[in-house]
């Protein structure tokens, strides 16, 4: 993939970069190795100033920020400034708290001292997907500079102005020159950059076939890896639920951001005894969704990053189609210039098609009718993803039963599944290894060293 800003919503190529020679690559590596070791040696108090102000920024400049978003891969506008803001969140809650989660943790054994103490692992290589530009590279950012390490951010090969203007950002915030970097290159580059010996590390959010390349690429060299990859999340909503709050939010789940996210609600499982009532208000619902221009205030829909990620959708739903499912709403792309898709709902999914078992990346909502509690659980697990899951009852008991029973990373009760700093963030199964956020992600890329003193 050439690396362009391509406005989604029109299909204009507004600007060609030209990748990094291998040479050019080379350089920024050696750059990092050799800021890596005065920069670890910062006090967390500089190191906290640095994100402060960079939260400050972020803040202050949200709506230039959240312009570039949308311009470069159609995210709405005032979800794009949503993201700006997050990110100064996340800034914020590692400045204020990574002294505390790092601090020495004593154990007590016959030694006259003896603990384990957190230590940076060095260059890490950071991997980050298109549809959260800036939050899915801030989500390493604050937790990885904070513990000390420093980054070479490999982004997406559509939303190069994005990548450039966070390392802006970043050192317009007092980091220093090597600390965080941006490689514009290709795909194609990765394996040859987690090859060299400077690299510590990597993180990866994507795909579960570039997840698989990179956690090989990194076995391959013993490297430590954290992978976040796709999701095909269940909401649950059993009779007890409120249902007009499922379905409300169950709208908001499945198309945020354009429906394009990992841990969007993708497969929406009712008990038959609602079925019928929601099916009829969440059709409605998504019907009544505007689709348009992402930079109107006034859209609930804008169009997908690309070309190729219509054509994708679209086959999967009309196979799903040719499978048996029935559709009951959209189905097709927009009939306007761009990269829109209608938002859809199947429902009848039968198991042997691309709605039972892919990752359907866009506004399509697939619902599957079950019995009872245990027939939920089973539709909802029999997926190799396990990333989220939201699950609506107000049955103490079949709540306990969801947080038990669901194969899932994240479990959320009457609540869609988002993102917070404060708990951590991965999944199970083929959705990923590792965590991010919370005291676990600032952990991930550290080296944790028993100290024993006799």
């Amino acid at each position: 993939m050439a690396i362009a800003t391509i406005n989604p919503a029109t299909g204009e190529t507004i600007k060609k970069f030209d990748a990094l020679t291998d040479a050019q690559v080379d350089q920024k590596i050696q750059r990092a190795a050799e800021a890596f070791p005065k920069f670890h040696k910062l006090s967390f108090a500089d190191r906290g100033k640095m994100m402060m102000r960079a939260a400050e920024i972020l803040e202050s400049e949200k709506d230039s920020l959240a312009h570039l978003m949308t311009l470069e891969m159609g995210k709405t506008l005032r979800s794009a400034v949503d993201e700006a803001v997050k990110c100064a969140w996340v800034c914020r809650y590692y400045a204020e708290n990574a002294e505390r989660f790092l601090a020495d943790e004593v154990v007590e054994t016959p030694a006259s001292r003896s603990f384990i103490r957190y230590q940076p692992m060095g260059v890490v290589l950071v991997i980050t997907p298109w549809n959260y530009p800036f939050w899915q590279a801030f989500r390493f950012i604050a937790p990885g500079l904070m513990a000390g390490n420093v980054g070479l951010l490999k982004h997406a090969s559509n939303v190069p102005q994005c990548a450039m203007k966070i390392e802006e950002l970043l050192l317009r915030a007092g980091v220093p020159e090597g600390v965080f970097q941006t490689l514009l290159v290709g795909a194609g580059s990765v394996d040859r950059i987690l090859d060299d010996p400077r690299i510590a590390a990597a993180t990866l959010t994507g795909s579960e076939g570039a997840g698989v390349k990179v956690g090989t690429g990194a076995a391959q060299r013993i490297k430590k890896v954290v992978l976040e990859l796709g999701g095909s999340d269940p909401f649950i909503v059993m009779p007890s639920a409120n249902l007009e709050d499922a379905v409300s939010v169950g709208i908001k789940a499945r198309v945020a951001n354009n429906g394009q996210s990992c841990i969007a609600a993708k497969r929406f499982i009712v008990h038959e005894q609602i079925a019928d009532k929601f099916q009829q208000a969440f059709v409605a619902k998504m019907e009544s969704l505007k689709v348009g221009d992402p930079f109107d205030e006034k859209t609930d829909v804008g169009p997908l990053a690309n070309a190729e990620a219509v054509t994708s959708l679209d086959a999967d739903v009309r196979s799903s189609i040719k499978a048996g499912a029935k559709l009951l709403t959209g189905g097709k792309p927009a009939d306007r210039p761009g990269s829109f898709y209608l938002p859809t709902v199947l429902s009848d999914i039968p198991k042997d098609s691309a709605a039972y078992k892919e990752e359907l990346f866009g506004p399509v909502a697939s619902i599957f009718r079950v019995k009872n509690l245990d027939e939920a659980i089973h539709v909802a697990n029999d997926s190799r993803f396990g990333l989220g899951a939201s699950a609506w009852t107000n049955d103490k008991n079949e709540q306990e039963r969801f947080i038990n029973e669901l194969e899932a990373g994240m479990v959320f009760i009457n609540q869609m599944v988002f993102s917070d700093p404060r708990v951590p963030f991965g999944g199970v199964k083929r959705s990923g290894v590792g965590r991010e956020l919370s005291t676990y992600g600032i952990r991930e890329f550290t080296n944790v060293k028993t100290v024993w003193v006799k």
